[in-house]
Protein backbone atom coordinates (compact mmCIF):
# COMPACT_ATOMS: atom_id res chain seq x y z
CA UNK A 1 0.00 0.00 0.00
CA UNK A 2 1.12 3.31 -0.97
CA UNK A 3 0.23 7.44 -1.03
CA UNK A 4 -1.33 7.72 -4.16
CA UNK A 5 -1.19 11.32 -4.62
CA UNK A 6 -0.41 15.08 -2.60
CA UNK A 7 3.03 15.81 -1.32
CA UNK A 8 3.69 12.60 0.12
CA UNK A 9 2.88 10.44 -2.89
CA UNK A 10 4.46 7.16 -3.38
CA UNK A 11 5.54 6.91 0.23
CA UNK A 12 4.72 3.18 1.45
CA UNK A 13 2.37 2.42 3.96
CA UNK A 14 2.35 0.37 7.06
CA UNK A 15 -0.32 -2.46 7.23
CA UNK A 16 -1.61 -5.03 9.10
CA UNK A 17 0.65 -8.43 9.18
CA UNK A 18 -0.53 -11.00 7.33
CA UNK A 19 -2.27 -13.05 10.19
CA UNK A 20 -4.04 -10.08 11.26
CA UNK A 21 -7.92 -10.05 9.79
CA UNK A 22 -9.43 -7.75 11.57
CA UNK A 23 -8.19 -4.85 9.84
CA UNK A 24 -9.02 -4.84 6.45
CA UNK A 25 -6.97 -1.86 4.09
CA UNK A 26 -8.72 0.00 1.29
CA UNK A 27 -7.03 -1.30 -1.59
CA UNK A 28 -4.69 0.97 -3.64
CA UNK A 29 -7.35 1.09 -6.54
CA UNK A 30 -10.55 1.25 -4.77
CA UNK A 31 -8.62 4.33 -2.91
CA UNK A 32 -7.30 5.67 -6.05
CA UNK A 33 -10.90 5.40 -7.28
CA UNK A 34 -12.92 7.14 -5.07
CA UNK A 35 -10.12 10.36 -4.55
CA UNK A 36 -10.77 10.55 -8.27
CA UNK A 37 -14.56 10.94 -7.42
CA UNK A 38 -13.68 13.50 -4.69
CA UNK A 39 -11.14 15.90 -6.59
CA UNK A 40 -11.38 19.21 -5.38
CA UNK A 41 -13.24 18.19 -2.23
CA UNK A 42 -10.66 17.09 -0.40
CA UNK A 43 -8.33 20.20 -0.46
CA UNK A 44 -8.58 22.21 2.99
CA UNK A 45 -11.84 19.89 4.33
CA UNK A 46 -12.34 18.98 7.93
CA UNK A 47 -11.74 15.23 7.85
CA UNK A 48 -13.35 12.22 9.79
CA UNK A 49 -12.11 9.12 9.57
CA UNK A 50 -14.28 6.56 11.50
CA UNK A 51 -12.57 2.76 11.80
CA UNK A 52 -9.66 4.33 10.11
CA UNK A 53 -7.78 0.90 10.29
CA UNK A 54 -4.38 1.59 8.70
CA UNK A 55 -5.53 5.63 8.58
CA UNK A 56 -4.60 4.73 4.69
CA UNK A 57 -8.18 7.13 4.14
CA UNK A 58 -6.96 9.82 5.96
CA UNK A 59 -3.61 9.87 5.23
CA UNK A 60 -4.80 9.95 1.84
CA UNK A 61 -6.53 13.10 2.49
CA UNK A 62 -3.80 14.73 4.39
CA UNK A 63 -1.26 14.46 1.41
CA UNK A 64 -4.15 15.65 -0.56
CA UNK A 65 -4.18 19.05 1.28
CA UNK A 66 -6.96 18.20 3.65
CA UNK A 67 -7.11 20.90 6.59
CA UNK A 68 -7.35 18.57 9.12
CA UNK A 69 -8.27 14.66 9.57
CA UNK A 70 -9.17 13.05 13.34
CA UNK A 71 -8.70 9.56 13.08
CA UNK A 72 -11.10 6.82 15.58
CA UNK A 73 -10.53 3.52 15.97
CA UNK A 74 -10.52 1.33 19.10
CA UNK A 75 -7.93 -1.47 18.04
CA UNK A 76 -4.64 -1.56 19.43
CA UNK A 77 -2.91 -2.52 16.15
CA UNK A 78 -5.04 -0.15 14.29
CA UNK A 79 -3.93 2.76 16.88
CA UNK A 80 -0.22 1.58 16.03
CA UNK A 81 -0.50 1.24 12.40
CA UNK A 82 -2.78 4.78 11.85
CA UNK A 83 0.27 6.50 14.35
CA UNK A 84 3.08 5.09 12.20
CA UNK A 85 1.13 6.00 8.62
CA UNK A 86 0.35 9.51 10.04
CA UNK A 87 4.65 9.93 10.83
CA UNK A 88 5.14 9.20 7.11
CA UNK A 89 2.68 11.82 5.95
CA UNK A 90 4.39 14.22 8.18
CA UNK A 91 7.73 13.52 7.50
CA UNK A 92 6.70 14.51 3.82
CA UNK A 93 5.35 17.37 4.59
CA UNK A 94 8.78 18.38 6.29
CA UNK A 95 10.40 16.96 3.34
CA UNK A 96 8.23 18.95 1.26
CA UNK A 97 8.63 22.60 2.84
CA UNK A 98 12.84 22.06 3.79
CA UNK A 99 12.87 21.73 -0.92
CA UNK A 100 11.07 25.38 -0.28
CA UNK A 101 13.86 27.10 1.64
CA UNK A 102 12.83 30.69 0.02
CA UNK A 103 8.77 30.73 0.88
CA UNK A 104 8.35 33.29 3.45
CA UNK A 105 5.10 31.88 4.88
CA UNK A 106 5.11 27.67 4.59
CA UNK A 107 1.87 26.10 4.59
CA UNK A 108 1.25 25.37 8.48
CA UNK A 109 1.04 21.93 10.25
CA UNK A 110 -2.10 19.50 9.27
CA UNK A 111 -4.07 19.66 12.86
CA UNK A 112 -3.93 15.90 13.57
CA UNK A 113 -5.92 13.94 16.01
CA UNK A 114 -6.19 10.02 16.90
CA UNK A 115 -9.00 9.06 18.95
CA UNK A 116 -9.57 5.59 20.59
CA UNK A 117 -12.99 4.69 20.85
CA UNK A 118 -15.32 1.42 19.78
CA UNK A 119 -17.41 2.96 17.02
CA UNK A 120 -19.36 -0.46 18.09
CA UNK A 121 -20.89 1.37 20.64
CA UNK A 122 -21.96 4.80 18.23
CA UNK A 123 -20.25 7.74 17.79
CA UNK A 124 -17.16 9.73 19.90
CA UNK A 125 -17.89 12.95 21.67
CA UNK A 126 -16.08 15.39 20.31
CA UNK A 127 -15.90 17.89 22.44
CA UNK A 128 -15.23 21.85 21.32
CA UNK A 129 -11.86 22.19 23.15
CA UNK A 130 -10.59 19.06 21.28
CA UNK A 131 -12.44 19.74 17.94
CA UNK A 132 -12.30 23.55 17.27
CA UNK A 133 -14.76 23.35 14.40
CA UNK A 134 -18.19 22.75 13.48
CA UNK A 135 -18.75 19.41 11.68
CA UNK A 136 -16.59 18.09 8.96
CA UNK A 137 -16.36 18.24 5.44
CA UNK A 138 -15.71 14.69 4.98
CA UNK A 139 -16.54 11.39 6.61
CA UNK A 140 -14.74 8.09 5.79
CA UNK A 141 -17.12 5.25 7.40
CA UNK A 142 -15.34 2.13 6.52
CA UNK A 143 -16.47 -0.87 9.40
CA UNK A 144 -15.83 -4.90 8.74
CA UNK A 145 -18.02 -5.88 6.11
CA UNK A 146 -21.84 -7.45 6.20
CA UNK A 147 -21.88 -6.44 10.35
CA UNK A 148 -24.97 -3.68 10.41
CA UNK A 149 -22.69 -1.24 11.06
CA UNK A 150 -22.82 0.52 8.20
CA UNK A 151 -26.11 1.23 8.73
CA UNK A 152 -26.20 1.73 12.74
CA UNK A 153 -23.32 4.28 12.36
CA UNK A 154 -25.36 6.37 9.38
CA UNK A 155 -28.40 6.40 11.23
CA UNK A 156 -25.94 8.29 13.74
CA UNK A 157 -24.11 10.33 11.86
CA UNK A 158 -28.09 11.60 10.68
CA UNK A 159 -28.97 12.33 13.95
CA UNK A 160 -25.60 13.80 15.25
CA UNK A 161 -23.92 17.48 15.13
CA UNK A 162 -21.05 16.48 12.66
CA UNK A 163 -22.85 17.39 9.37
CA UNK A 164 -22.49 20.80 7.75
CA UNK A 165 -24.38 21.61 4.62
CA UNK A 166 -22.10 20.13 2.05
CA UNK A 167 -20.63 17.83 3.99
CA UNK A 168 -19.64 14.52 2.19
CA UNK A 169 -20.02 10.99 4.09
CA UNK A 170 -18.82 8.20 2.39
CA UNK A 171 -19.38 4.79 3.45
CA UNK A 172 -17.74 1.16 2.07
CA UNK A 173 -18.68 -1.54 2.78
CA UNK A 174 -19.16 -5.17 1.10
CA UNK A 175 -21.03 -4.36 -2.86
CA UNK A 176 -23.85 -6.68 -2.39
CA UNK A 177 -25.07 -5.05 0.90
CA UNK A 178 -28.45 -3.06 0.36
CA UNK A 179 -27.91 0.38 2.55
CA UNK A 180 -30.63 3.21 2.16
CA UNK A 181 -31.06 5.52 -0.52
CA UNK A 182 -32.41 8.04 2.01
CA UNK A 183 -32.21 9.03 5.62
CA UNK A 184 -34.13 11.82 7.77
CA UNK A 185 -30.91 14.56 6.55
CA UNK A 186 -28.98 12.32 4.33
CA UNK A 187 -29.79 11.49 1.26
CA UNK A 188 -27.78 8.97 -1.45
CA UNK A 189 -26.15 10.74 -4.01
CA UNK A 190 -23.96 8.36 -5.85
CA UNK A 191 -22.38 4.74 -5.54
CA UNK A 192 -19.78 2.83 -7.49
CA UNK A 193 -18.24 -0.60 -6.62
CA UNK A 194 -14.73 -1.51 -7.28
CA UNK A 195 -14.78 -5.54 -7.24
CA UNK A 196 -15.96 -6.81 -3.31
CA UNK A 197 -15.64 -3.35 -2.40
CA UNK A 198 -18.68 -1.01 -2.28
CA UNK A 199 -18.84 2.66 -1.84
CA UNK A 200 -22.10 4.71 -1.12
CA UNK A 201 -21.56 8.61 -1.17
CA UNK A 202 -24.31 10.40 0.88
CA UNK A 203 -24.63 14.23 1.48
CA UNK A 204 -27.47 16.42 3.05
CA UNK A 205 -30.54 17.29 2.02
CA UNK A 206 -30.58 21.03 1.24
CA UNK A 207 -32.97 22.13 3.91
CA UNK A 208 -32.21 19.62 6.57
CA UNK A 209 -28.91 21.26 7.94
CA UNK A 210 -29.03 25.04 9.56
Amino acid sequence: MRIISGWAKGRKLFTPAARENSIRPTSDRAREALFNILGEQVRGAQVLDLFAGTGALGVEALSRGAGGVCFVDFLPQALELITKNIQICMDALDYHHSMQPDTVNPEPLTPVTLLKHDLRRGLPYFSEKRRRIQGFDLIFLDPPYSQGLSRQLLLALDNSTLLRKQTMVVVEDRAKEALPEKLTRLALVDQRKYGEAGFWFYQPLAAEIN
